[in-house]
Order: C-alpha cells, then sequence, then structure tokens
C-alpha cells in the first residue's frame, strides 16, 4: 500500500509543480512589461556661437548669448550662456534636428536675433556686432543711419543758452554797519 501512495504522491506533486517549470520557458518568448516604459533621450548638437565687435573684430567678453530651442514646433526651454574670453559661448543640450533662436546681448551693442536649424552633430555660428542704430522708421529712408547718441549711460538733454542772471545787488543795501564819511580836516580819532 505504501508504494501506491508514494506513486500518487510523486504524481501528484509533478502536476502541482508542473506550471511553475514551464513558466520561465514561456517568459523568454513574451515582452515583459514593467512600469513605465524608457525613452532614451535625443541625440544633442555642439553649438558654438563667436561673438566679436564688427568695427574691428575683436572678441566681446561677457556677453549674453540666449539659446530658445524648438523641436517639431514644442518648446524645449531656453538657457543663457555668458562668452569667455575669447567671446566664444559653447552649449552642449541643444536636440539634433531642432531650431534654435540665438539672442545676443551686449552693453555698447545693438541686440542680435536670429534663428539656425541645428541638422548637424555641430554647429558654429559667427556673430559680429554692431553699434546701436537709429530708430526704424517706415516713413523715412534708413539706409546707413547712425545712431545720433552714443551707447551708454546718457545725461538728459540741457538747453545750451544760458539763462538771464538775476541782477548782483549794490553793497550799500548790504547788511554791515556803514561808517560815517570822513572829512579831510576832521581830525582822527
Amino acid at each position: 500500500m505504501s508504494s501506491r501512495r508514494t506513486s500518487w504522491s510523486l504524481l501528484l506533486l509533478g502536476i502541482a509543480f508542473a506550471p511553475v517549470l514551464y513558466a520561465p520557458m514561456q517568459a523568454q518568448d513574451a515582452p515583459v512589461k514593467r512600469g513605465r516604459k524608457y525613452k532614451a533621450p535625443p541625440v544633442t548638437s555642439h553649438v558654438q556661437v563667436t561673438v566679436v565687435k564688427k568695427f574691428n573684430g575683436k572678441p566681446i567678453m561677457n556677453a549674453a548669448v540666449i539659446f530658445d530651442s524648438t523641436l517639431d514646433g514644442k518648446e524645449e526651454g531656453n538657457l543663457e550662456v555668458k562668452t569667455d574670453p575669447d567671446g566664444k559661448a559653447t552649449i552642449d543640450v541643444i536636440p539634433t534636428g531642432s531650431t534654435v533662436r540665438v539672442q545676443v546681448i551686449a552693453q555698447g551693442f545693438a541686440t542680435y536675433a536670429e534663428e539656425y536649424l541645428v541638422s548637424d552633430s555641430s554647429k558654429e555660428i559667427f556673430v559680429a556686432m554692431i553699434r546701436p542704430q537709429e530708430q526704424i522708421s517706415s516713413y523715412v529712408d534708413n539706409e546707413g543711419k547712425a545712431a545720433t547718441r552714443k551707447p551708454g549711460v546718457q545725461e538728459p538733454i540741457r538747453p545750451t543758452t544760458p539763462t538771464a542772471k538775476p541782477a548782483p545787488t549794490s553793497p550799500a543795501s548790504s547788511a554791515t554797519p556803514q561808517q560815517p564819511p570822513t572829512t579831510p580836516n576832521a581830525p582822527q580819532q
């Protein structure tokens, strides 16, 4: 009898553990679903902006270079980088294939802004800054207008013609005590 019970016990154990032994073989074929799906970050490009003065070609140090990128119509954000002593600002987080608006602000120069398509793994941009120009008007010819005021802090324009000064007061009306007039024949004390 014990052999019969043993064989039935072994048969029941085999049936109970069959799914456990079969599950790893089946799991190899099916994809595993675990939480969120991992999405690799986009490929980025190396963007370098060189900022120089147009009239002499010397680099502009500490100019603010603002990068504002969009990819497929979606804003990716913006970032401001200052130029080094060589006039260069470098950034490595712009996604490849995006459109980036580069804006350069330097003290004493007109603000520069332009859009670029970053399609390669690296992009070099050269910006020549000019002095501020006069305000543009649609009613007059604006070609080659120079600034009428110099860059930097300006004093308000004051009239150059002197205003009329008040008449000086006579010394007789001053508050000093008057001495009696001296006569030539009077003895002096």
